[in-house]
């Protein structure tokens, strides 16, 4: 089965920058379908960050994280990229991409943020 595996991240200082990766080589993209990142910071629940349509590249972002973070893909490649610029420690967190292909919706298993003060 196809899994979506993230990659990018670490230990970052507060003010800095991130890019995380997401790959889903052997997935097969069709008309809406999408890949979007989430996090979860410890104690609280995922929340959604932002999303791209692979077909047509658009974008949707949380209201709250518009501005610092940028969703984009490689088709070629199948993946997707979070870029996230300004990071603060309240940022730390989990990063999970999903991938919906054909109306199935595929997690990966994260990739850990942690930005100090």
């Amino acid at each position: 089965q196809v899994q979506p595996v993230e990659s990018g991240g670490g230990l970052v200082q507060a003010g800095g920058s991130l890019t995380l990766s997401c790959s889903v080589s052997g997935g097969t993209f069709v008309g809406d379908d999408m890949v979007a990142w989430y996090r979860q910071a410890p104690g609280k629940e995922r929340e959604v960050i932002a999303t791209i349509t692979w077909d047509d590249g658009s974008r949707h972002y949380t209201d709250s994280m518009r501005g610092r973070f940028t969703i984009s893909k490689d088709n070629a490649k199948k993946t997707a990229f979070l870029q996230m610029n300004s990071l603060k420690p309240e940022d730390t967190a989990v990063y999970y991409c999903s991938a919906v292909l054909v109306g199935q919706t595929l997690w990966g298993k994260g990739t850990q943020v942690t930005v100090s003060s």
